[in-house]
């Protein structure tokens, strides 16, 4: 049996050892023994678990310390992910994978009595981003690191693409340097003799997914987004819930087919509740919910601390701008787009909600103006810690912040 496993394992290692690793391999997610991975479908976790793996051993694929295990392969058959830790680490075994872990019954369960069993194992992990999991049938919040992959940024696309290194930066080192940082990096694609609002603009339809590269096709990348979002509806979500029905699962995708035509959506609860047949807010609230831990979707909250109390999302947005392209009937609308962008950028480290004043209040604390470079400072100019995050200009000055930069967070 595990000879079969590392046959299947190693034709992984070799379609997926990319030279190109991205900062989740220097970071601390690794650290700890049993290290979580989730994110939405094809933000690249198989590629950085693998990546992780080869790191181990120096890159030998042949090397027996290491294996990879997608769970949803027909090879595994009956045997348990028990079995399969067992036999590995009784013959030398160091650091084991499982990948697509949702799709696992009982994934959680085993996992607790690997864990405890082999204590000198090491497990990586990767599920669906809506994976729960402290809603496991075994908690395992105490025992593992969660953390969540999300597509490429700015950034790594020109390292990706262009063969280049670049810095990430801090949203305080944005703020207060960016006249800096900004020339620097023009200083970078200069000697590629590329521009950055060229760059930028192909970034916001084809960047964010690591497998643009391989279609190389711009309608196969959008056809691919389109069947990503069926699947993670259709597959993943019912893996995790299983309460979800066909009826269920119909009316998310109808929301969904709402939402893309709309965005941003502005949610009127009686007018959804009709079209959908639903009869109370909460199941809509929930259905909300599941789309946004899917990936698909991100809910702005006001501002306000009193309508946050109602938890009520101020406007829905798709989760980035690829998928804004590939899907939404309202994909050429230059606002849309940009304010997208700048939510997914900023959303993944800091909270984000829809101010009284201006277009977005970031960490409570910095409010931005999104738009071209012709809209003025009228809506913000007498509110304290106010800056533009401004699209068609490649340098900055003031509290004038290309919108490009924003890209380089991570």
């Amino acid at each position: 049996m595990l000879d079969d496993l590392f046959v299947l394992s190693r034709k992984y290692l070799e379609a997926k050892a990319e030279l190109y690793q991205r900062s989740f391999l220097q970071n601390k997610c690794f650290k700890h023994r049993l290290s979580i991975l989730i994110g939405q479908r094809g933000v690249g976790k198989t590629t950085i678990m693998i990546q992780y793996l080869l790191n181990q051993v120096q890159g030998d694929m042949l090397s027996r310390s290491i294996l990879y295990v997608p769970t949803d392969h027909f090879l595994l058959g009956d045997l348990s992910l028990y079995e399969i830790a067992e036999e590995f680490f009784q013959f030398g075994g160091q650091v084991i994978a499982f990948d697509e872990i949702h799709k696992y019954n009982n994934w959680s369960k085993e996992l607790k009595s690997i864990y405890d069993t082999f204590p000198s194992l090491k497990i990586v992990v990767s599920g669906s981003s809506a994976l729960e999991v402290h809603r496991g049938t075994h908690d395992l919040t105490r025992r593992s690191i969660v953390t969540r992959v999300f597509g490429l940024s700015l950034r790594e696309y020109l390292e990706l693409n262009l063969g280049v290194s670049l810095s990430s930066y801090g949203l305080k080192e944005i703020i207060n340097n960016h006249e800096v940082i900004a020339k620097d990096i023009l200083r970078v694609l200069a000697g590629k003799k590329r521009k950055i609002l060229s760059e930028f603009h192909e970034y916001l339809q084809v960047g964010y997914y690591p497998y643009f590269l391989e279609l190389n096709d711009k309608a196969a990348y959008y056809m691919t987004i389109e069947q990503n979002f069926h699947a993670a509806i259709e597959s993943d979500l019912p893996a995790i819930h299983s309460s979800l029905t066909g009826a269920s699962i119909r009316k998310i995708k109808q929301l969904l087919v709402f939402v893309s035509a709309e965005v941003p959506f502005t949610p009127n609860w009686r007018k959804l509740k009709g079209l959908l047949d639903i009869g109370d807010e909460r199941t809509l609230k929930t259905y909300f919910k599941y789309l946004e831990d899917a990936g698909l979707v991100r809910l702005v909250m006001s501002a306000s601390k009193k309508m946050r109390k109602i938890e009520v999302p101020e406007k829905i947005y798709l989760n980035n701008t690829n998928q804004l392209f590939a899907i939404s009937m309202n994909r050429q609308n230059i606002g849309t787009v940009r304010e997208t962008f700048f939510v997914n950028m900023l959303a993944e480290s800091s909270a984000i909600t829809i101010p009284q004043n201006g277009d977005f209040l970031v960490a409570e604390k910095f409010t931005f103006e999104v738009g071209g470079k012709n809209k003025d400072f009228s809506q913000i100019q007498n509110v304290n810690n106010a800056y533009f995050a401004c699209d068609g200009v490649e340098g900055s000055a003031g509290k004038k912040i290309p919108l490009w930069l924003f890209g380089f967070l991570y």
